[in-house]
């Protein structure tokens, strides 16, 4: 079992983490401390308890607004891979409608190069 200490507003805690966990529980200690040292200049020294328990709720709402904006970020990739296969269909339409409209020149040029090829026949004949 890991121990890390922190500190926060200048008191000391011993914490128990798993084993390899300690940088990122240390991070994660600095991390709270910048919003408590923050607090502790905004409102002063009002108690290391209330210090903490705003600077969590700080930290608490950037999570929140992270997860709103990670769901935005699903609900826009969920349409985007919608427009995506519509789009995908559309582009196998206009694919179907080219190669049918190909089909049908090729044929017609066909028809022309034969006529042509009679008609050059018929004058050498002559």
């Amino acid at each position: 079992m890991g121990q890390v200490s922190v500190t926060l507003n200048g008191r000391n805690y011993r914490l128990e983490c798993s084993e390899g966990e300690e940088a990122h529980l240390t991070a994660l200690a600095d991390y709270l401390g910048t919003h408590v040292d923050e607090m502790r200049r905004k409102f002063g020294q009002v108690g290391d308890d209330r210090l903490i328990l705003m600077a969590s709720l700080v930290v608490a709402d950037e999570l929140w607004e992270l997860r709103r904006e990670i769901d935005d970020l699903k609900t826009a990739l969920a349409g985007a891979r919608r427009d995506k296969s519509a789009s995908d269909e559309n582009a196998k339409s206009i694919e179907a409608d080219l190669t049918e409209k190909i089909g049908e020149a090729a044929e017609r040029l066909e028809l022309i190069n034969a006529r042509f090829a009679g008609a050059g026949g018929a004058a050498e004949r002559r």
